[in-house]
């Protein structure tokens, strides 16, 4: 029972004294979109629908992991290699699966470019209507999987410019800023969304007794200034002298602290809520970095300059690099603002001092 402005007791249709009720507003994910755009014209419907695709995509492959060591073919390898020269994991190739399934039905993707294929994935029945183009990493960090730490699946969405009846896929090297929409889902202890159509940057917890995407907090910005430095330093004698100059800065102040898992959506979700720096320079072994451009760097640089951070290869801005290829890589510098300025001016200072020597 609940008591009535009047004084007098009703009965309690909500559950509201016993705790039934939600902490937080129910928006969806499909909603969310749609008032951002505030529209509901065909253009803003479509990109609703690719969101609430790759939604699905995520409660599929969130669903797979957590029965992970329990189904057979969910750990271990394939025994292939892909165009990256890594040999695939049981979850790659069935994340990669998933995602084309996914959106063979949506009518609205011509072709999906994931770095899992040495070229993107046509659908031709999609193609005459289908105007956008999909660029993923069907799951980052699978090195992760065995161990049971988190990983994540990044994408972005492209809108297809020209017929591509080469099959070259051209169109698509062209800077981030050409990206209309990004993100990644986290599969941890909860699954989360994170996207991006250039409204700022937005969170979304599946909830699995509903099976939807709920809206967990809006307008996420990173803080100008973090603690944490994110990056392998099992490379550092590998790098160049001037990303070894910033890890010495770091380790003799106070008030930094370490922390990288292996999987970039995990390590960049703790920059964004936290503040700091994710770092991952070219080594000797290679020059541009680990990291593709299309598929993890460009879709990350998106988010976090909508989040008002910044994405950096050490001399330009990511969003404003121009792919020569579809595999392109690259180095990362992303965070914080000020975090991201600070590796920036050792390696200027440093490429300064050996210009005058």
């Amino acid at each position: 029972m609940v008591q009535t402005a009047s004084g007098q007791m009703q009965p309690d249709p909500l559950g509201l004294d016993r705790g039934y009720y939600l902490d937080r507003d129910c928006t969806t994910l499909s909603r969310h979109v749609l008032q951002q755009l505030q529209s509901f014209g065909p253009d803003a419907q479509d990109i609703s629908a690719l969101m609430n695709r790759i939604g699905l995509a995520g409660k599929l492959i969130a669903r797979r992991l957590s029965r992970a060591g329990l189904v057979e073919g969910t750990l271990g390898f394939t025994g292939e290699v892909n165009i990256q020269g890594e040999e695939v994991k049981q979850m790659d190739f069935f994340s990669n699966a998933v995602f084309i399934s996914t959106f063979k039905q949506s009518g609205l993707v011509c072709r999906l470019a994931s770095e899992e294929m040495d070229k993107p994935y046509y659908i031709p029945e999609n193609c005459p209507i289908g105007r956008y183009t999909l660029l993923y990493d069907p799951l980052d960090g699978s090195s992760n999987l065995d161990v049971n730490m988190n990983v994540g699946s990044i994408f972005a969405i492209r809108q297809q410019e020209g017929y591509d009846e080469e099959g070259e896929a051209l169109d698509l090297l062209q800077d981030g800023h050409k990206q209309i929409a990004a993100g990644y889902i986290l599969y941890g202890p909860s699954t989360l969304l994170v996207y991006s159509i250039g409204t700022g940057v937005h969170s979304f917890t599946l909830d699995p007794s509903l099976g939807e995407f709920i809206l967990a907090e809006e307008n996420i910005k990173v803080p100008e200034h973090g603690p944490v430095y994110s990056v392998n330093e099992g490379n550092f004698w590998q790098w160049e002298e001037c990303y070894r100059d910033y890890i010495r800065y770091v380790h003799r102040h106070d008030g930094y602290t370490a922390r990288y898992s292996g999987a970039l959506v995990g390590d960049i979700h703790r920059i964004l809520c936290q503040g700091g720096v994710f770092l991952y320079p070219g080594t000797v072994k290679n020059p541009d970095g680990k990291l593709r451009l299309l598929y993890e760097s460009a879709p990350m640089a998106f988010l976090m300059e909508q989040a008002g951070g910044r994405a950096s290869t050490g001399s330009q801005d990511i969003l404003n690099v121009v792919p020569e290829k579809l595999h392109q890589r690259t180095p990362l510098i992303i965070g914080s603002k000020e975090d991201v300025g600070l590796v920036e001016s050792f390696i200027s200072d440093r490429k300064r001092r050996e210009t005058e020597t």
